[in-house]
């Protein structure tokens, strides 16, 4: 006989969430840290009933003020914790729900775990149409909900109780793969939320699941060896993976025995902090020279774990030796494939360890000179301290770097920075120097303007004893400081620091490198009476002004 407990829709799946687990090289980590939403119609009497009244759930309630915030905090949150943890995030139908996606795009393209619950109208039509429906006349089974499509791992519709069995083992399936982890969505209907049904016991056990660690055939490895051990100028490059396979350690082993720099994407700087010898820095259309000089005399690039997109690749055109090979290792083979890599099918931790021991009994050593490396990056140094201490005659005005310089020269080596959007994350890329691991927080995969302020908070709740900087520009700010207000809430302090550059300026400067006379539409600015465009006076924004108000401590 199966033994079974009655419960509604809402309160078996949060039931379920709360006691799924995930394991890795034998520490256990609670997979599911609280669900983050706002309520409304869709689900403020399923999901919204069973935190309220469920008392044995674990599960922490976060309250949005922007269901997009609450995604991109809970991105933020899963990333900083290295995708071992992450929240839910609920919203109503219709305009809620909507509000989620560009934060589903944002975790499917960065390959990070978020779990999205949008309110869905009736299952059985009968209050039909509801507000915040969409009638769609040509097919009546689709809702805003089926928009989630295009940018998730995973989609599913639950319209009856017992679908949410086999519904949420296929999301835990997606979210815990470090392959195919992304924004799963699960469709929730309002009236199936509320439905009850005879679950079976076995559903709500814990669960753990164990990441096993992708190990590389021995002919791939192999042939991985021997490419490198042919190579006289390899050059590895660092991505997010790397990072979230804990192989840090085995990255620095790597470098140092066989004299091979190290260049960063966005995702992957910060494994290793600056005054490493053969750290040479970001890569790519945002990179150091030092790092851009190697790429091009390179024979072998060495990718671990980047999607290699057109910045890291300067639209595949950084590696100019003729002969150039890429060897990619990556657990995904959508990734690892890119740029015709000859393709090594490993965790990274893993593979660099093997690589490593196969390439000492063989003695490898790649031919540069520190010499060379060191002059080079003496030359960007000194191009770094340059740009950290450049002047204006203009009053009340600081250059974008020199303000960098000054914060970077101020934060601690424990101390974290978070960016995503406009001229920042190039600077960064660039010139940030790093003193600890694990505090260089770029969302740079989607650029996602407004990622700034609530992947602050995001990273705050991963780390609450350390000091966490949110640097963004007034387009980002003006776009998205909703999560200002769930950080008073929950008395979890960060440190937001707006630069006021009047207005989308990396997008103005990219429009007039291309030809635009003045740049058009990208700036604060009056309407001008004359031209009738948007080039009239700045507007004057009281930023600190905007944040006080809301509660905070602000200075200008």
């Amino acid at each position: 006989m199966i033994r079974s407990v009655k419960l509604t829709t809402a309160q078996a799946l949060l039931k379920f969430l709360d006691m799924q687990y995930i394991e890795l090289d034998g520490v256990e980590h609670k997979f599911f840290r609280g669900i983050y939403g706002i309520f409304g119609h869709g689900n403020v009497l399923g999901i919204g009933e069973t935190l309220e009244n469920m008392k044995d759930l674990s599960l922490k309630y976060i309250q949005a003020h922007n269901e997009q915030g609450a995604v991109h905090a809970a991105i933020a949150y899963a990333k900083q914790k290295n995708r071992l943890e992450t929240f839910a995030c609920t919203s109503s139908i219709g305009p809620g729900a909507l509000n989620m996606i560009t934060g589903a795009a944002t975790a499917t393209v960065n390959r990070l775990p978020v779990l999205l619950l949008p309110g869905d109208t009736f299952a059985d039509r009968q209050p039909d149409p509801v507000l915040q429906q969409i009638e769609l006349p040509w097919n009546y089974k689709i809702t805003v909900n089926d928009a989630f499509r295009a940018v998730s791992k995973y989609w599913d519709r639950i319209e009856r109780p017992e679908q949410l069995i086999t519904a949420s083992l296929n999301a835990m399936r997606i979210l815990t793969d470090p392959a195919e982890t992304g924004a799963v969505v699960l469709a929730l209907p309002q009236d199936v939320q509320g439905e009850a049904y005879d679950f079976p016991i076995e559903f709500f056990e814990k669960r753990v699941y164990h990441v096993d660690r992708k190990i590389p055939s021995n002919n791939s490895l192999n042939k991985s060896a021997e490419l490198i051990f042919k190579s006289k100028k390899p050059l590895l490059i660092a991505g997010g993976g790397l990072k979230y396979s804990y192989a840090i350690e085995e990255l620095k082993e790597f470098s140092t025995n066989f004299n091979i720099p190290v260049a960063f994407t966005q995702a992957g700087k910060g494994a290793l902090d600056w005054s490493f010898p053969l750290n040479v820095g970001g890569i790519g259309t945002t990179g150091t020279k030092v790092a851009n000089i190697l790429a091009k005399e390179s024979d072998l690039v060495i990718a671990v774990g980047t999607r290699l997109m057109d910045f890291t690749t300067a639209s595949k055109t950084a590696f100019q030796n003729p002969n150039v090979q890429i060897l990619n290792i990556n657990v995904n083979a959508f990734d690892g494939l890119k740029m015709n890599s000859v393709f090594l099918n490993s965790d990274a931790k893993i593979a660099l360890s093997n690589l490593t021991k196969m390439l000492k009994e063989r003695k490898y050593i790649s031919s540069y000179k520190l010499e060379y490396i060191n002059s080079i990056k003496e030359e960007w140094n000194k191009e770094i301290d340059k740009l950290y201490s450049l002047t204006t005659d203009k009053e009340d005005t600081i250059i974008q770097t020199t303000a960098l310089g000054t914060i970077n020269e101020f934060l601690g080596e424990n101390d974290i920075i978070v960016a995503a959007a406009g001229s920042l994350p190039g600077d960064l890329h660039r010139l940030w120097r790093c003193k600890g691991s694990g505090t260089y927080h770029v969302e740079y995969g989607f650029s996602c303007m407004g990622y700034e302020i609530a992947g602050a908070f995001g990273v705050k709740m991963a780390e609450p004893k350390k000091e966490v900087y949110s640097l963004l520009s007034d387009g980002s700010f003006l776009m998205l400081n909703s999560e200002l207000v769930t950080s008073l809430q929950e008395s979890l302090k960060i440190n937001v620091i707006v630069f006021d550059n009047g207005g989308f300026q990396s997008i103005n400067s990219l429009q007039k490198e291309h030809g635009s006379k003045n740049g058009f539409g990208n700036e604060l600015r009056y309407r001008s009476n004359k031209s009738g465009n948007l080039d009239g006076d700045y507007l004057k924004i009281d930023f600190a002004g905007v944040a006080h108000s809301l509660g905070l401590k602000s200075f200008t």
